[in-house]
């Protein structure tokens, strides 16, 4: 069993310490294999605070870390950094490949950078990576649990978050689903959710949008706190079967407690 700690939006710079410590523990608690972390990990891409990320992973200690950039990733203010090289800080950090892959016997883990240096906020899926990650989703074998991360996701529960999905969406959904994912984890607004794709459009087999909360920092909403996602693939392992849970940062005990649990199995 493969086990997967999804951290989203710490905004590092905005970080609230006891929440940074409580997500620590967690980490301690669960040993995940991967730790998957899907954008905005600073606030303002400032490199104090991409150091105090690096710090933060050192101390997690959790053997693979497949990260992509969010839109706080980039420069904002230092507009001539951000047109000659908008990720040089995050990629002072987490090395030069902006679109990570991770691959076990029993799940692939596919990193797709959704943000542009020409938007502020808005996330994009081009037709390359829609059709190079299809390509890698047929690839997998069928023991394997597929799984693709984005920062700006591809669903939202309220009509009011509409305007943050992803440009190109329905196509990637469409294109994806055919080619056998099972899980697109995402983060961006600050709202942990987990949306039935296949429930509410015609796709040939069932498709999860996982979302997670701001993992650390203080820029939470005011209806959903500090939140991570764990995911742990099946026992034997299978493609379209794993258990999903949020975890939310409660203040009384300091902690990160189980929020949530969902089981995925081939009836969706």
């Amino acid at each position: 069993m493969t086990v997967l700690l999804h951290v989203s939006d710490p905004h590092f710079g905005a970080e609230v310490p006891h929440v940074v410590e409580a997500l620590e523990g967690l980490a301690r608690e669960l040993r995940p294999d991967l730790l998957v972390l899907s954008g905005d990990v600073t606030q303002r891409a400032r490199r104090a605070e991409f150091a105090a990320a690096r710090e933060f992973l050192a101390r997690l200690s959790v053997p693979q870390v497949l990260t992509i950039p969010g839109n706080h990733d980039i420069p904002l203010f230092n507009v001539a950094a951000r047109a000659a090289a908008p990720y040089a800080g995050f990629q002072r950090v987490f090395g030069p490949e902006l679109e990570p892959s991770f691959h076990a016997a029993d799940c692939l883990v596919l990193g797709v950078k959704t943000t542009r240096r020409y938007r502020h906020v808005d996330g994009e899926i081009s037709d390359e990576q829609r059709e190079r990650v299809a390509a890698r989703l047929r690839e997998a074998s069928s023991a394997q649990l597929r799984i693709v991360v984005l920062h700006q996701p591809v669903a939202v529960p309220r009509e009011t978050e509409q305007k943050n999905v992803v440009h190109g969406h329905a196509a990637a959904v469409q294109s994806w689903a055919e080619a056998g994912a099972d899980v697109l984890l995402a983060g961006h607004i600050h709202l942990p959710f987990m949306l039935p794709l296949h429930e509410s459009r015609p796709l040939p087999r069932p498709l999860w949008a996982i979302n997670a909360g701001t993992a650390v920092s203080s820029r939470v909403r005011y209806d959903a706190g500090n939140s991570v996602n764990v995911l742990r693939t099946a026992e034997p392992p299978s493609a379209g079967r794993a258990t999903v849970e949020h975890w939310t940062y409660r203040e009384p005990q300091r902690a990160f407690l189980r929020s949530a649990r969902l089981e995925l199995g081939e009836s969706g």
